[in-house]
């Protein structure tokens, strides 16, 4: 019995290279995504759980301490300070409280006191935290506006390319340093926030799952191929 010839053939096996090498392609994409998430989790863990240092008067490679916990001493100033909208805590709608502190070596900077509960509606005012007008002690994580990629699962307190710090200093018209700082305590009960800035979520999420997920629909169009074949 002659087998007859199959229509489109080569034109079915392009389409099936063009399938499989997407796959392929689409499963080294999460692989590497997956591998720096891990890379970065794992940073951020080791980083964040080491004793606090003194912020150095010259930072060289600010990256080197991005996650550390530094103490340093200054004062606020009252006048300059902000809310960032749409953060949540505990399903709750509310603000990031920044304000700019500028330490003993004259470094200016924004600290995130933390989160409040927003007003009553859009247009009430939340209550913040006082501010202190004397000299103090902060101890707080170093973040770096423009080192993690945006949204929400890396829990950034702010998006774009340009990072938080450059966000805020062309709303607010300040220069300052191109970190700022998550306030966890400081020499003076009226410091502690009531909500600190949080951690991001350190899980290494779905990626290689679905890098195995891809391989597994690559060779779907594998076997599809051969099946169509042996089907004339």
């Amino acid at each position: 019995m002659t087998k007859t010839r199959e229509p489109l053939a080569i034109l079915k096996s392009l389409v099936a290279i063009f399938l499989i090498i997407f796959t392929l392609w689409a499963a080294q994409w999460q692989y590497h995504r997956g591998i720096d998430r891990h890379e970065r989790n794992t940073l951020i863990a080791q980083q964040s759980s080491q004793v606090p240092i003194d912020l150095p008067r010259e930072i060289e490679n600010p990256l080197e301490l991005e996650w550390r916990q530094i103490r340093t001493t200054g004062s606020f100033i009252p006048e300059k300070q902000i809310l960032l909208r749409n953060r949540y805590f505990e399903g709750q709608y509310g603000y990031e409280v920044l304000t700019l502190f500028t330490n003993a070596e004259g470094k200016i900077f924004w600290v995130d006191r933390g989160w409040v509960k927003a007003g009553a509606d859009a247009t009430t005012a939340p209550i913040t935290p006082p501010i202190p007008t004397e000299p103090v002690s902060i101890i707080g994580r170093l973040r770096l506006g423009t080192s993690l990629p945006s949204g929400s699962f890396f829990a950034l307190p702010g998006g774009g390319k340009s990072g938080i710090t450059s966000e805020i200093n062309a709303q607010s018209r300040e220069n300052t340093e191109d970190f700022y700082i998550d306030l966890l305590s400081g020499s003076t009960p009226a410091l502690m926030p009531e909500v600190s800035a949080q951690l991001p979520e350190l899980s290494d999420g779905p990626h290689m799952a679905y890098a195995l997920q891809w391989l597994f629909f690559g060779g779907l169009v594998v076997y599809g191929r051969i099946l169509i074949r042996r089907t004339r």
